[in-house]
């Protein structure tokens, strides 16, 4: 399986851009940058075409901050990359992230997989919810959530994956971190890694594309709960993706 890394960096984050190409420099995989999207300099059709207001009242709690935006356009354009790429995955980098010591290694153990899935993810959170796991090798197991976590920081996607969220996810209504958790509306193969062959870096604790923004009001306070109840019941019926035996 061919795979291909892509980092996504804004153009004025030059310092991110130079860790991330640092610790890139050595990894045996071909590498490219993203220059990331930053949402007003889109043309008002192309903004309609990537955000729809009708699904963001539907489908969550608030409206979409500017940064928000542009980050999930970002990655829409990373799959659409990969699509036109001769490469089965890619793996996408945000560029606030660490990458460890055994990254190679992982992605080379995820090239061996033979079951197909949709997206792997390569960070997460200290202490997973796993539903099922096996060994992939280099001291880490491949994972089955209980629950799909928000991180999108690092992850590989397959061909078959990007065609999923292209089709189904274009236009968005949801921050991306969000609408991959409710992974059961498109049938979204996603397991993960344990340990993580990626964590957060430090600059990841102040973002460069949104200002932290006002607490919410009681109404946007409930449909944070009904989306909340939403997720829950939508994995509480789906029949999660099985987990690959080899």
């Amino acid at each position: 399986m061919k795979i291909i890394v892509n980092f996504i960096n804004l153009e004025k984050d030059v310092e991110r851009c130079k860790r991330m190409q640092a610790q890139l420099e050595n990894i045996d995989f071909p590498v490219e940058k993203f220059s990331a999207i930053w949402w007003n300099d889109l043309a008002s059709a192309a903004q309609d075409s990537l955000f729809c207001t009708k699904k963001n009242i539907l489908q969550y709690y608030k409206p979409l901050a500017n940064g928000e935006k542009g980050c999930y356009a970002s990655h829409i354009s990373v799959w659409r990359r990969l699509l036109a790429s001769d490469a089965q995955a890619m793996v996408v980098l945000e560029d606030d992230v660490r990458l460890h010591s055994d990254f190679s290694e992982v992605i080379h153990a995820l090239a061996q997989i033979e079951q197909p899935w949709d997206m792997i993810k390569l960070v997460g959170r200290s202490q997973e919810k796993v539903r099922a796991q096996r060994p992939l090798g280099a001291g880490h197991s491949l994972i089955q959530y209980t629950r799909v976590p928000s991180l999108t920081a690092a992850y590989v996607i397959s061909r078959v994956g990007a065609e999923k969220l292209l089709r189904t996810r274009v236009p968005f209504g949801r921050p991306v971190d969000v609408d991959l958790r409710f992974w059961f509306e498109n049938d979204l193969h996603i397991f993960g890694i344990l340990p993580a062959a990626v964590s957060l870096d430090d600059t990841s604790e102040v973002s460069s594309i949104w200002q932290q923004r006002s607490g919410l009001t009681w109404q946007q306070r409930w449909r944070k709960f009904r989306m909340k109840l939403q997720l829950a019941w939508g994995n509480a019926r789906a029949q999660p993706p099985q987990l690959p035996l080899h």
